[in-house]
């Protein structure tokens, strides 16, 4: 059994302590919105569903568990809705599972997988995975000075030269909101956030990570082209399980890169 670090005395001490450790990297927290992209996950790293939830017992999060090439690997996902039986998608879950997840599991890094969509005019492509440079809001408009950056609430991903190196991906900034459309005032924001990825719970994860100063890394596959012809919800439901194979595999990538390797060697 893996046992929980000791927590040192503030959040800025614990990132600082994270990111310049000499020990390698023991434990991951994957947060993963949708049992289609977790499943495929589950299986490859031999993942064991939770019988005894550390979470409580009115919430339906799913955490899967094992080890993998000496790595403990925590995966949540959370879960359906209680009432309507779908994903249960979007930026509230996300945080509420980001930050309870780090209160029981005390993960060394979190790495936020997901599909998602993206502009054709960034250079994207269907099936592309992007590494995520920075998040924030693109629903989020409170046009009062100060308040107004509070509601994009743009957060940093974890730097990660080595890994950007090593693999083939793209780099892009991921915009975040609570509609899997985009409306007129949506696109206006996404453009000043200058995003090349959409989805609907990065930024929940960062703001929620950055709050305790756990190192995060975001891993998106395009499922869906923003700015091309088709209706993003026919194209995003078309590709979802081929490119969820994608990001399966790409997920793996990273995991296998980080194993063996502190923080800063990423």
């Amino acid at each position: 059994m893996v046992l929980p670090k000791e927590i040192p005395s503030s959040a800025e001490e614990y990132l600082d302590s994270q990111i310049h450790s000499k020990l390698p990297i023991s434990s991951i927290l994957i947060i993963i919105a949708m049992q289609t992209e977790a499943l495929p996950l589950v299986e490859k790293f031999q993942l064991s569903e939770d019988q005894k939830s550390v979470f409580p017992k009115e919430v339906p999060w799913v955490r899967y568990h094992g080890i993998y090439r000496n790595l403990q690997i925590n995966l949540i996902w959370p879960g359906k809705d209680s009432a309507l039986g779908v994903d249960s998608v979007g930026t509230i879950s996300a945080s509420l599972v980001t930050y309870a997840s780090i209160q029981a599991l005390h993960p060394d890094l979190i790495i936020n997988a997901g599909t998602a969509g993206a502009f054709k005019a960034k250079g994207a492509s269907i099936g592309d995975v992007f590494l995520v440079s920075e998040c924030a809001f693109h629903d989020r408009r409170i046009p009062i000075p100060v308040f107004d950056l509070y509601g994009v609430g743009l957060k940093q991903a974890l730097k990660t030269p080595n890994l950007h190196k090593e693999l083939d991906f793209k780099v892009g900034k991921l915009s975040t909101g609570d509609s899997l459309d985009m409306s007129m005032q949506d696109e206006a924001s996404i453009l000043a956030n200058d995003a090349t990825v959409k989805d609907m719970e990065g930024a929940a994860v960062a703001y929620v990570a950055d709050m305790f100063k756990v190192p995060a890394i975001f891993v998106k596959a395009v499922t869906d082209i923003v700015d091309g012809e088709k209706p993003t919800a026919e194209e995003f439901l078309q590709n979802l399980a081929t490119v969820s194979a994608a990001l399966d595999q790409a997920v793996t990538q990273v995991i296998d890169f980080i194993s063996g390797k502190c923080i800063h060697e990423l």
